[in-house]
């Protein structure tokens, strides 16, 4: 039972960072404090999304085929979210 919810909320969470699109559209997304406040707090869900898949994964013993393809993709986004904030305190500091 553990292991599906596990893997259910690890599959949600592959497309959280999706919502970012729509959310995009309006005006005030796009203004710089709200964009520079929505792209770190993405970028930290999908750090968090990654690292808890891998825990599931890892520790949890949650390894059904299901559970691979959300460690991949969210693992992926884990890195990309690790390049978006690195990225942001990049040219921040220049």
């Amino acid at each position: 039972m553990k292991n599906k919810i596990l893997t259910a909320a690890s599959t949600i969470m592959l497309f959280i960072p999706w919502t970012i699109l729509p959310l995009r559209t309006f005006d005030w997304a796009l203004e710089l404090p709200a964009a520079a406040i929505i792209i770190a707090c993405y970028a930290a869900f999908m750090i968090f999304s990654g690292v808890f898949t891998i825990i599931s994964y890892t520790r949890a013993k949650a390894q059904n085929s299901l559970m691979k393809v959300c460690l991949i993709i969210n693992s992926l986004y884990a890195v990309a979210g690790i390049v978006f904030l690195a990225m942001m305190i990049n040219t921040h500091f220049m």
